[in-house]
């Protein structure tokens, strides 16, 4: 395999800005074109998510492109410069969904043959414009193996089969390329990210295979377990798939799916230089809309050549697995029960948050049901962003949980941490505690792990929501909501 992009551009909808190309407030449809060639062009990104699962794709995307653009992918062959890669539906979890996963593998082929088409005409030699799939919620080899034994048993094999006039398939409608792919999980909750390298072993065993993307959630993590436990199980997780891959004698390029906010990861443009410090394990970091949206696009790519230049990716520090566990058991506890009585509310506030990209309803790992019930909370994004809008950072959940010993663990395991506290905290709005259900001494503990200025900006925009909140006020509560979405430069 060659080295994977370390710059992956997603879809995921937690700009506050609308960006200049999109028709309306939502991204979707043909912005989504322009979207995957801007991000290619003009910032610098050298690889785009295209994304099916909880949301509707477009599976002409590579036609649309080449055709539209084909000055700029002459110089900047899709496959091999710049990457598109699929995020389909797992059938084992999103059942509804099921079949878009092979009408997603079905295209592909049709893919291959639009490039082939447009680079034979230039006279250019053609590579898959698509070869990867990333799989969402993985929970076990057997999905992965069940992903890429269809494509190459029932898209590709098909070629072979005879028509009654004794063709062959592919004699008949041409063959089906390429041959194979390549099956990327994505792993969200705590248990089997914990387990990736097991999941790994179990997907490379007995196949020709010298290299493996792992791609790793940072948002739904945060959402499950808060937002230091998010950190540590990645940590944990990235450290076992580095031992396994040299137990197995094969490279292994992580992936984080980390986000603006602090909360689902803190990575912005203005923070890049911290993460890739934090984060060294890592191989591809993803852009998400936030990072792309809202900061002038000078900032953006320069933030984005940054992370293309950086070393490549290597893991040299190891974390004490047992103690980073015991801290993530610690947060864990308190954030589930603060989680729950802030629902009632985020759930409220939910209805006002505005909407970025078409998107269907999430159908996710979420990890209440052993712990509180039956918590029913929107996708990460939003609620973030319902808790920031009223000055609640939600990576101050959980943090009353530790203990001296865990603070000092942290300070020498994670540092990168309490910067990410501190980028949270400066948007804490003490009125917040008046419309949640929260003791207020655990629910600020984490305010006193750092030291900031509060935004002045940001608390007059979430007094505005509060008030509006109270006097139930539906327009003044969105404006108040985007107004401080924009302050900060991320909506969650």
């Amino acid at each position: 395999m060659p080295d994977p992009p370390r710059v992956l551009s997603t879809q995921h909808p937690d700009n506050a800005t609308v960006p200049f190309f999109a028709e309306g407030e939502v991204i979707e449809g043909e912005d989504e074109i322009q979207e995957a060639y801007y991000a290619y062009s003009h910032l610098g990104a050298d690889e785009q998510m295209w994304d099916f699962e909880g949301k509707e794709g477009d599976e002409y995307a590579v036609k649309k492109l080449l055709s539209r653009f084909d000055q700029y992918f002459l110089d900047s062959k899709l496959g091999e410069d710049v990457r598109l890669t699929v995020r389909g539906p797992n059938p084992d979890v999103e059942k509804a969904e099921a079949k878009i996963l092979l009408e997603i593998l079905e295209s592909i082929p049709r893919s291959y043959d639009a490039a082939e088409l447009f680079y034979d005409e230039h006279d250019e030699g053609v590579v898959p414009p698509i070869f990867e799939v990333i799989i969402p919620m993985v929970t076990d080899a057997d999905q992965l193996n069940a992903v890429h034994d269809y494509y190459e048993q029932f898209v590709v094999g098909k070629g072979n089969e005879e028509l009654l006039d004794g063709r062959t398939v592919s004699e008949w409608v041409g063959d089906f390329r390429p041959n194979s792919i390549n099956v990327i999980p994505l792993i969200e909750d705590r248990e089997h990210m914990l387990a990736a390298d097991e999941i790994i072993r179990g997907y490379v065993e007995g196949r020709d295979v010298d290299a493996q993307r792992v791609f790793l959630a940072r948002s739904d993590p945060a959402l499950n377990y808060g937002s230091l436990s998010a950190d540590l199980i990645n940590k944990v997780s990235m450290q076992r798939l580095y031992d396994m891959a040299e137990e197995e004698d094969i490279d292994i390029y992580p992936m984080l799916g980390a986000g603006s906010a602090p909360f689902r990861g803190n990575l912005s443009p203005t923070t890049v230089e911290a993460t890739l410090d934090a984060w060294p394990e890592v191989e591809t970091y993803t852009v998400q809309s936030a990072f792309k949206y809202d900061y002038p696009v000078e900032t953006v790519q320069g933030a984005i050549e940054t992370l293309r230049s950086a070393p490549e990716s290597r893991h040299e520090e190891r974390i004490d697995e047992e103690r980073a566990l015991e801290v993530v058991d610690a947060v864990e506890d308190v954030y589930a029960e603060q989680v729950e009585q802030v629902a009632p509310l985020v759930n409220r506030i939910a209805e006002y948050t505005p909407k970025r990209r078409a998107r269907k309803l999430h159908v996710g790992l979420f990890g209440y049901s052993r712990e509180v019930g039956e918590t029913q909370l929107p996708r990460a994004i939003t609620y973030t962003a319902t808790l920031y809008s009223i000055g609640f950072p939600p990576t101050l959940m959980g943090l009353a949980g530790l203990s001296e010993e865990d603070i000092a663990f942290v300070e020498e395991a994670f540092p990168r941490f309490f910067e990410t506290l501190a980028d949270a905290a400066r948007y804490y709005n003490p009125r917040s505690q008046l419309v949640l259900p929260l003791d207020e001494e655990r629910a600020t503990a984490g305010l006193d792990l750092v030291d900031v200025d509060p935004d002045p900006q940001h608390r007059s925009a979430t007094d505005d929501v509060i008030d509006a909140l109270n006097r139930e006020d539906a327009d003044a509560v969105r404006a108040g909501i985007v107004r401080a979405a924009q302050i900060r430069q991320f909506l969650g």
